[in-house]
C-alpha cells in the first residue's frame, strides 16, 4: 500500500463526509421544489455509511497526513459516538423541521459539515489540525443554532453562541500560538517532548488559553454562560445535536491533548481539570432547581455532567481516561433518549417545552413516562440504571487516584442533581393530566425505546462497551 492510499484509507469517514456534502449541496441547489427530504435521507445514510467505513481500519495506531492526523482506537470510539449523536439529531428532525416549516435542504448538510469538523478534531494531532477540525465544525453550529431565522428566540442563540464562540476561539487560538512559540512545535506529541525539562510560564499561559477555549465547546465553568439561552432558544433537534454528537468532539480533544502533548505537565492541567469539575458540577446541580423549561433544564443537566466526566480526566490515569469514555457513551444514550421524549411533547401542531406539560403523562402516555422516568433516574445515577455505572466508573478512578474528596464532591452534587430529576417524576406520575400529548411517529418512538433499553439493561451485558472503552483508552497510552 503507497503512504497516499494508506493515508486515505484511514480517512475514509472523513473522505465520506466531506464528499457527500458536497454532492448534496449540488443536489439541493439544482432540485425543484426544496424540501428537504431526500436530502436528509441521503445525509443519515452517509453518517451511517461514515460509521461502517471504520470497520476496516481496525489495526494499529496510524499518523498520517504529515503528523497532523491520528487514526487510534480512542479516535474510532469517540468517531463512532459523535457520529450516532449525529445520524439521531438528523433523524429526530425531520418531523420537528417540517412541521415548523424550517425544513430547508441546508440543515442536514450544515450537520455533515459540523459532524466533518468533529471527526478532524477527534483525530487531531497537531494543533493547526485541531484548530482547523474546531473552526468547521463551530462555523456550522453557528448557523444551524440560528437556523428558525424567523424566531427571535433562535436568532437571540445564534447571536450569543457565535460571539461568545468567536471569543473562546480566539483564546484557544492565542494559547496555541504560545505553545508553538515555547515548544517549537505544533504536534502533540513534539509539544509532549520538548516539554519533559519542565514547563515555563509561558508554556503554562498557553496551557490556561487552550483550555479555556476547549472549556466553552464542553460548555463547563466558568465558559458555560451560552448553554442555557443556547439550549432554550434554538430549535429542540439543533439543541439535540448540540447535547449529543459536539460534546463528544470536545472532550475528546480535551483527553487527547492533556494525556499525549502534556504528559509531563500533569500538575498543572490537573488543577485546571479539578477546577471546572468542581465548578460544573455545582453550578448544573443548584442551577437546574429553579427551572421551569426543560430545555434550559436539560442544558444544567449538561453542565453538572461534563463536570462529572471530568472527574475522570482529573485522575490522569489510564482507568481515568476509560471512566470518561464509558461516561460519555452513557450520557450520549441518555441525552438522546430524553430528547426525544422531548420532542414527542406536542399538542396539536405546537411543540411545548414546559416542564408543567409533563404533568399526568403517566395516565395519557404510560410508555413515554416510563421510559422519561428511567432517563431521570439514569441522569440522577440511580442503581442499576446505566447513569449509576458511569458515575460509578469516574468516581472510582478518582478515588485510585487519591482524589477522595473530589469524589466526594462529586456524589454531593449527585445529591442535589437528583432533586431535580425527581420533581420531573413526580409531575409526571403524581400532578393532575394536562392535555394529552399527540402520538409521537415511529421513528421518535424508536429512539425513545432503544434509549430506554440500554439505560434500563446496560447492566444485564456491559462488556462490549467496557471492552471498546478499555481498547481505546490504552490506545492513548
Amino acid at each position: 500500500m503507497t503512504p497516499l492510499s494508506f493515508a486515505l484509507a484511514h480517512s475514509l469517514p472523513e473522505i465520506v463526509l466531506a464528499i457527500g456534502a458536497l454532492v448534496l449541496l449540488m443536489m439541493g441547489a439544482l432540485r425543484r421544489p426544496k424540501g428537504d427530504w431526500i436530502i436528509s435521507e441521503c445525509a443519515i445514510a452517509l453518517l451511517g455509511l461514515a460509521a461502517l467505513s471504520m470497520l476496516f481500519q481496525v489495526g494499529p495506531t496510524a499518523i498520517i497526513w504529515d503528523g497532523a492526523f491520528i487514526d487510534d482506537a480512542f479516535a474510532r470510539f469517540m468517531k463512532f459516538l459523535a457520529l450516532g449523536g449525529a445520524m439521531v439529531s438528523l433523524i429526530l428532525s425531520r418531523e420537528f423541521m417540517a412541521r415548523e416549516q424550517i425544513d430547508f435542504f441546508e440543515f442536514p448538510i450544515l450537520v455533515l459539515l459540523a459532524t466533518l469538523g468533529m471527526l478532524m478534531l477527534i483525530s487531531a494531532q497537531s494543533l493547526i489540525a485541531l484548530y482547523l477540525g474546531l473552526e468547521l465544525m463551530s462555523l456550522a453550529l453557528y448557523v444551524i443554532a440560528a437556523f428558525h431565522r424567523t424566531n427571535l428566540r433562535a436568532s437571540e442563540a445564534g447571536l450569543k453562541y457565535f460571539v461568545l464562540g468567536a471569543l473562546s476561539s480566539g483564546m484557544l487560538l492565542y494559547g496555541a500560538s504560545l505553545l508553538y512559540g515555547f515548544a517549537g512545535t505544533v504536534s502533540f506529541t513534539g509539544i509532549g517532548e520538548a516539554l519533559k525539562g519542565g514547563p515555563s510560564i509561558g508554556v503554562v499561559f498557553g496551557l490556561v488559553f487552550v483550555m479555556a477555549g476547549l472549556a466553552f465547546k464542553m460548555s463547563v465553568v466558568p465558559f458555560h454562560m451560552w448553554t442555557p439561552d443556547v439550549y432554550e432558544g434554538a430549535p429542540t433537534p439543533v439543541t439535540t445535536f448540540f447535547a449529543s454528537a459536539a460534546k463528544m468532539a470536545a472532550v475528546a480533544i480535551t483527553v487527547r491533548i492533556v494525556m499525549t502533548a502534556f504528559p509531563g505537565m500533569k500538575l498543572q492541567w490537573q488543577q485546571i481539570v479539578v477546577f471546572i469539575s468542581i465548578l460544573s458540577m455545582a453550578i448544573g446541580a443548584f442551577g437546574a432547581i429553579g427551572q421551569t423549561n426543560i430545555k434550559r433544564l436539560m442544558a444544567y443537566s449538561s453542565i453538572g455532567h461534563m463536570g462529572f466526566a471530568l472527574v475522570g480526566l482529573a485522575a490522569g490515569t489510564e482507568q481515568g481516561v476509560f471512566g470518561v469514555l464509558v461516561y460519555m457513551a452513557i450520557y450520549l444514550a441518555m441525552t438522546l433518549g430524553t430528547f426525544a421524549v422531548i420532542l414527542s411533547m406536542r399538542v396539536g401542531n405546537t411543540y411545548v417545552e414546559n416542564i408543567g406539560d409533563l404533568a399526568g403523562l403517566s395516565r395519557n402516555h404510560k410508555f413515554m413516562a416510563f421510559v422519561m422516568a428511567m432517563m431521570m433516574f439514569s441522569l440522577a445515577g440511580i442503581p442499576p440504571l446505566a447513569g449509576f455505572f458511569a458515575k460509578w466508573y469516574v468516581f472510582l478512578a478518582a478515588i485510585k487516584a487519591n482524589l477522595y474528596w473530589l469524589a466526594v464532591i462529586g456524589m454531593l452534587a449527585s445529591v442535589v442533581s437528583a432533586f431535580y430529576y425527581l420533581r420531573v417524576i413526580k409531575i409526571m406520575y403524581l400532578d393532575e393530566p394536562a392535555r394529552p400529548f399527540e402520538k409521537a411517529n415511529w421513528e421518535v418512538s424508536a429512539i425513545v425505546a432503544l434509549g430506554g433499553l440500554f439505560v434500563v439493561l446496560f447492566w444485564v451485558y456491559p462488556a462490549p462497551l467496557v471492552n471498546a472503552a478499555s481498547l481505546a483508552a490504552k490506545s492513548l497510552f
